[in-house]
């Protein structure tokens, strides 16, 4: 049997309703954080060691991103990640 069912809601409606806090204001400190660091950044090899600095978990956080990112990338196309 299956069964579908559609819920039509704002995401501040869902984030209640499952009850997750609300950090919108934390993450738009670390938003404008990141927006005043870039700001002092003058070419790419400043910009990518300041994003490694910024991320959360540093340099492995932004290798673990990459991985998610090119994982679903692979399987949006439909095509195996070569190496794996």
């Amino acid at each position: 049997m299956k069964v579908n069912v559609e819920v039509d809601c704002s995401p501040e409606e869902m984030r209640r309703f499952l009850g997750l806090p609300d950090v919108s204001d934390v993450n738009k400190t670390y938003v404008d954080g990141v927006v005043n660091a870039m700001k002092g950044t003058s070419n790419v090899d400043q910009l990518q060691t300041m994003a490694k600095n910024i991320a959360p978990m540093g340099e492995m956080g932004l290798r673990f991103f990459q991985q998610i990112m090119e994982a679903a990338a692979s399987g949006a196309s439909g095509k195996p990640k070569s190496g794996s």
